[in-house]
């Protein structure tokens, strides 16, 4: 009985111990978590959920789905750890092992985890796994019984998942690598930048510590947390050398005589004397400071003041445009659209600031927009959100404005941008069809930095005139896809030639005075197996009230009937109507003098018009047409010979139908 009441005593305290083993590291956890310090507040909800410390990082064990599931005292500790854990990976963009703990935590009663089921779709859409998100975002919609923010950003995710997939299926024209150097290292190496022949990049690698203590603050959880500082700071770097190649040249950039803080984001003014920088502590908010070149030396920052940063609020991610005329951050400073916002101020003649502006709700949504690039001599705006449809997380977005009107900004598309954040471009030369980005799609937590370049389709061809086959000089020819279009003329041999940058849906069109305008599309699958595509073709001249005679347009015997064969011959005016939306015409129906005049005025209004029917049954307006029968009328040939003897071929040739242009 002693032994009994003994091994039950030991159970309760090993019980106890257990139970506050595991809360002592949530509230550990907790205030790691408080603190931003994501890593490190998913290692200790891992302890706190008595995982295995073999157990290979922050996958899942077997059967522990099962065990939370039973009604115990630990199930609502369990459930919050578990919510948290995932949430932990989710910050630390660790989405791979995130999707796995919101599988779980989706399926928790307690409404206070409601979320999970979004956050699980969002880890299941940065994973690539498009399809399968739209299905848990779909699952989130029908339990979400709230009208917020979460349910319009489900809406817009689900549309942002079908748009990844088209993307996926019909990839643009780059060509995009990761850097193999020690340009990517350990830690986040980002905002890649190009001045003249220097590049600079952020990098928040380890730097050499003194290793001190630091307490992190209590906080509401009660719990004090005491580690080593940390080595992993953000600086800018400098590198020489060949980008691309597997060594380069890499060197801490020496801002002034500061020996704290952190800085990213170099900005040069294109005079090459002054610097715009990114710079916080580690509780600060983040500014924009201004640094001038000296002897060879960067001046210590000076904070630009309430102007650029605003108290209380973030400013970061400076550029410069290559005039030298505006200085474009990022923001969440007052009057903006939502979270952070893009602002520009004008840089004036004395390099001081004009006063910032918001760049409008074109540009700017309810969420983030970050790392603006500006070529001043396209106009051309690049920039990065997660506030639009797209691939997800922040992706690049272009638009063309003056800093008082902008065009509807357009998604790069895959493989421009990814399922995860894809942010700062900076180019090589002027053209920006070629430069670097900083992406963290190949990294489990972290930006890297890759070299993009654009590539091209060349679309060729001999444009001809039909009837004669010569050349066709002087006709305008317009390629356009979702983006746009171009337009270039056919030389004096017919030629033409185009450079795409897109391998997607084309449509060709080709007009020229007295001529019907063709069009031709181009499939993906066409377009996608060679760099050079060949397009030859031709025009057909007409003018105006005079007939063209459509050949094979055949009816049934003594009927109004449309063969299968002639509707197939109408399908190709059915195609000059369509590629021409400006002309109008009269179709009309001949015989030859077989019968009474009257018989025959009837079956070739009958015929005429089952021709326009037909036109309309395929969606040509009835406005533009008239159908008109002229019986045996009008011959082109004789239908007897001059001795009396029927002309079969000449009465053929009467049997016929035509169209002429009436209006253009």
């Amino acid at each position: 009985m002693k032994s009994f009441k003994l091994l039950l005593l030991l159970s309760f305290v090993s019980t106890m111990a257990f139970a506050q083993f595991a809360t002592s590291n949530k509230r550990v956890a907790d205030v790691y978590f408080d603190n931003k310090e994501y890593y490190a507040a998913a290692a200790y909800y891992k302890k706190s959920l008595q995982i295995s410390s073999d157990s290979a990082g922050f996958v899942v064990p077997y059967g522990f789905d099962k065990k939370i599931k039973e009604e115990n005292p630990k199930k609502e500790d369990y459930e919050y750890s578990v919510f948290q854990l995932a949430t932990s990976l989710r910050l630390y963009k660790n989405y791979t092992d995130a999707e796995s703990w919101y599988a779980i935590a989706k399926n928790f009663s307690n409404p206070k985890y409601v979320l999970s089921g979004f956050w699980y779709a969002e880890t299941l859409r940065a994973n690539q796994r498009f399809a399968d998100a739209i299905v848990a975002f779909n699952e989130f919609l029908a339990k979400y019984n709230t009208s917020d923010s979460y349910t319009e950003k489900t809406r817009q995710e689900i549309a942002s998942c079908n748009f990844a997939l088209y993307e996926n299926k019909y990839p643009r024209l780059y060509t995009l690598n990761r850097l193999n150097n020690d340009i990517n290292q350990l830690g986040s190496n980002y905002t890649p930048y190009l001045s003249g022949n220097n590049f600079y990049f952020t990098s928040s690698r380890p730097v050499q510590s003194g290793g001190k203590n630091v307490v992190i603050e209590e906080g509401k959880k009660g719990a004090k947390v005491i580690r080593k500082e940390s080595p992993y700071l953000n600086a800018v770097y400098e590198v020489s050398g060949n980008l691309q190649s597997d060594r380069v040249a890499i060197k801490k950039l020496n801002i002034g005589q500061v020996k704290t803080g952190e800085f990213a984001s170099p900005a040069i003014h294109p005079n090459g004397k002054t610097m715009f920088i990114t710079s916080w502590t580690t509780k600060g908010t983040r500014k924009i400071s201004k640094l001038n070149l000296k002897d060879g030396s960067w001046s210590d920052p000076v904070d630009l003041g309430g102007q650029v940063n605003a108290d209380g609020y973030n400013s970061m991610q400076p550029f410069v445009s290559g005039d030298g005329k505006y200085l474009l951050f990022s923001s969440d400073r007052p009057g903006g659209k939502g979270k952070y916002d893009l602002w520009y101020c004008v840089i004036r003649s004395d390099g001081s600031l004009g006063q910032p502006v918001n760049m409008g709700d074109k540009i700017n949504t309810p969420e983030d927009e970050q790392g603006p690039y500006y070529n001043y001599k396209t106009k051309r705006l690049l920039y990065s959100s997660n506030g639009k449809i797209g691939m997800g997380g922040l992706d690049f977005y272009e638009s063309e404005g003056n800093f008082i009107n902008w065009t509807e900004p357009r998604n790069l598309g895959f493989p421009f941008n990814s399922s995860k954040d894809d942010i700062y471009f900076t180019p090589v030369g002027e053209g920006d069809q070629e430069g670097y980005i900083s992406s963290d799609r190949e990294s489990l937590c972290c930006l890297e930095v890759f070299h993009l370049k654009k590539n091209y389709l060349t679309v060729q061809g001999i444009l001809t005139d039909c009837k004669t086959l010569k050349p066709l000089a002087g006709a305008t020819l317009i390629l356009a896809d979702s983006a746009g279009q171009m337009k270039v003329n056919s030389d004096k041999d017919g030629r033409y030639s185009f450079k795409v940058g897109s391998n997607r849906q084309l449509k060709l069109s080709a007009e020229k005075q007295d001529y019907f305008t063709k069009s031709l599309n181009f499939s993906y699958d066409s377009l996608s197996r060679d760099t050079l595509f060949k397009a030859d073709f031709c025009l057909t001249s007409y003018k105006v009230n005079v007939p063209i005679v459509l050949k094979d347009v055949y009816y049934e015997f003594d009927s109004d009937k449309l063969t299968d064969a002639s509707k197939e011959i109408l399908d190709k005016l059915y195609t000059i109507m369509v590629d021409n939306d400006n002309i109008s015409i009269e179709l009309s129906a001949h015989t030859d003098n077989i019968g009474t005049e009257a018989y025959n005025l009837d079956l070739s209004n009958r015929r005429a018009k089952s021709c326009v029917d037909y036109l309309i049954s395929k969606g040509v307006a009835e406005s533009r047409m008239t159908s008109k029968g002229y019986g045996f009328s009008k011959p082109v040939a004789p239908n007897q010979f001059p001795n009396g003897k029927d002309n079969p071929a000449g009465r053929q040739l009467n049997r016929r139908t035509e169209f002429k242009v009436t209006k253009q």
